[in-house]
């Protein structure tokens, strides 16, 4: 019997060794894949909406603002597209269709979808370049001050995002 109360300590140091491990290197890939992503105060711009209405950075600044690249064609950006439109009930949030088409071929995208966002089009990846975004979907947190204070490319958890629009009230 002592033998096996022995044993449960080390299984347990071997999950414990196990588990952090995988964490450091999910940690890892994930600083990896945002290297070129921008940092610090966020690169300002003027553009429109798919709607006409221009709009800027400097209109989210009295509170913390989700800005997340996506495109028409991205898989992963089409599973995380629900949960971007509710956000955007509760934060703010603007969106930027990357490299997707024209204007008129985004909106068709998102009435056939039925969602209603907040979209810049980017149809040459000009703004995206600016944020050094390289793929879709990468996702940044500004707060009231302009700075980036979260970017990540990928999929973004939704609990996740709100933990860390939240964080940056405080910040």
């Amino acid at each position: 019997m002592t033998t096996t109360n022995a044993r449960k300590p080390r299984r347990w140091r071997r999950w414990v060794l196990e588990i952090a491990l995988i964490l450091g290197v999910v940690l890892l890939v994930r600083a990896w894949l945002a290297r070129d992503l921008a940092q610090g105060p966020a690169p300002e711009f003027q553009a429109l909406l798919l709607d006409g209405s221009p709009v800027t950075l400097t209109e989210f600044a009295d509170r913390p603002m989700l800005l997340h690249f996506w495109a028409t064609w991205c898989p992963i950006c089409r599973l995380e597209e629900g949960e971007i439109m509710r956000l955007s009930n509760s934060h703010p949030v603007l969106t930027v269709a990357m490299q997707s088409g024209s204007a008129a071929e985004v909106d068709a995208h998102l009435s056939e979808r039925e969602r209603e966002l907040a979209v810049v089009n980017d149809p040459d990846g000009a703004l995206a370049q600016r944020y050094g975004v390289r793929a879709v979907p990468s996702t940044f947190i500004i707060d009231r001050d302009g700075q980036i204070v979260f970017r990540k490319q990928g999929y973004a958890p939704p609990l996740e995002l709100r933990f860390r629009l939240w964080l940056a009230r405080w910040l």
